[in-house]
């Protein structure tokens, strides 16, 4: 039981801090509207991003106003931001190719996945409290 609480303990430090993070995240659409605030703002900013397919180069080589120390976090986010619905159905029934592969890129040792699964089978209600919830609302409950 300990190993678990140390496990969620390591992995809730850098998610909280990813909690607070809003708009589109980093690329030159980010970059272009950098200062600016507000719904269209982050819309076109996240287009331009996806337009240009610019924000996946700079996670990993560290341009475009992107962190690349951060990557596997931001992949977690995607991956929800893509995922949502496949995740939350293996959260409710505590397994699943969703809920593994979202638990690898949070970087989830492989011996604690079913550990891992249990805990957000148990914490659903928590960890999707809505349905309008966002990624970055359930990675800060994970």
């Amino acid at each position: 039981m300990k190993k678990i609480a140390l496990t969620i303990a390591m992995l809730a430090s850098p998610m909280a801090t990813m909690a607070a993070e809003t708009g589109p995240g980093c690329g030159w659409g980010s970059i272009l509207m950098d200062g600016k605030e507000g719904v269209a703002p982050n819309v076109l900013a996240a287009t331009t991003n996806g337009t240009f397919g610019n924000q996946t180069f700079g996670m990993t080589s560290g341009t475009a106003g992107c962190d690349a120390s951060q990557p596997v976090q931001r992949a977690a986010v995607d991956f929800l931001d893509n995922n949502m619905e496949k995740v939350a159905r293996d959260m409710s029934t505590g397994q699943g190719e969703s809920l593994d592969t979202l638990a690898r890129l949070m970087g989830v040792d492989a011996q604690d996945q079913a550990a891992f699964s249990a805990i957000t089978h148990e914490n659903f209600a928590e960890i999707f409290s809505s349905d309008t919830v966002s990624s970055v609302d359930v990675m800060a409950s994970l």
